[in-house]
């Protein structure tokens, strides 16, 4: 593929796609008897994260995490205790890195790339997710949607990145391991780059806007954004 003249700023997703939510099983298995139930209600908060934003209304994304686990414990017949959300704030407070986000991120920072995030989740308290992680001294900027109170993928969750930073919608480059999220910053006019983590995956359906780039880890990703857009 030939090279583009003109580098994306890159917009990176956090949940999932930086930071590894699989350490939230043991929660899961401890509260469910199933760490798959993690999948479960991760899938139902993005589901109802975006039932929100259609319907016009607005919950911070901390809430409707809590909300879900509540949830499912009425469809599960669990009791779900105080002490039970207090865990699961913390443990989402404290999710590491993948171990392959570092490296690419020190490679994508020394080849000239302008690194974001845009994220669902609220900025928060400090120390941030990100900052646990030690992640957070590569972000110039880190967006929330709680600044237009809707969630991804509403086309103004990315217009707002592209507006703050005073770019055009073509010179970001959304950055997701979740499909959804890719089509719609495409939809509104980014580019999309996939990451196929473990439980994501392409959509076979024509409609579907296809990521311009995809990989199956961040490593594979860093590479093809370089080759792409590098030594012009």
């Amino acid at each position: 593929m030939a090279k583009q003249r003109f580098a994306p700023i890159l917009v990176f997703d956090v949940n999932e796609t930086l930071l590894d939510i699989t350490t939230l099983d043991p929660f899961f298995e401890r509260v469910f008897g199933d760490r798959a139930i993690l999948r479960e209600w991760f899938a139902q908060l993005i589901l109802y994260s975006q039932t929100m934003t259609l319907c016009g209304r607005y919950v911070p994304f901390g809430e409707l995490a809590v909300g879900t686990l509540r949830m499912l414990g009425s469809i599960y017949q669990v009791t779900i205790n105080v002490s039970d959300i207090d865990e699961l704030k913390a443990r989402m407070n404290t999710m590491p890195a993948h171990p392959d986000v570092l490296p690419a991120l020190n490679l994508l920072k020394d080849a000239g790339f302008r690194l974001v995030t845009l994220s669902n989740s609220g900025s928060g308290a400090s120390p941030s997710a990100l900052e646990g992680a030690g992640l957070s001294k590569f972000f110039e900027r880190r967006f929330s949607v709680e600044a237009v109170r809707k969630f991804k993928p509403a086309p103004e969750t990315y217009q707002m990145v592209a507006r703050d930073l005073n770019v055009e919608m073509s010179d970001l480059l959304l950055v997701a391991c979740h499909l959804w999220d890719t089509a719609g910053a495409q939809a509104a006019g980014c580019l999309g780059a996939l990451l196929t983590r473990p439980h994501n995956a392409l959509l076979p359906v024509i409609e579907v806007p296809e990521p311009d780039l995809v990989a199956v880890d961040l490593t594979g990703l860093t590479k093809k954004i370089i080759e792409r857009w590098v030594g012009l």
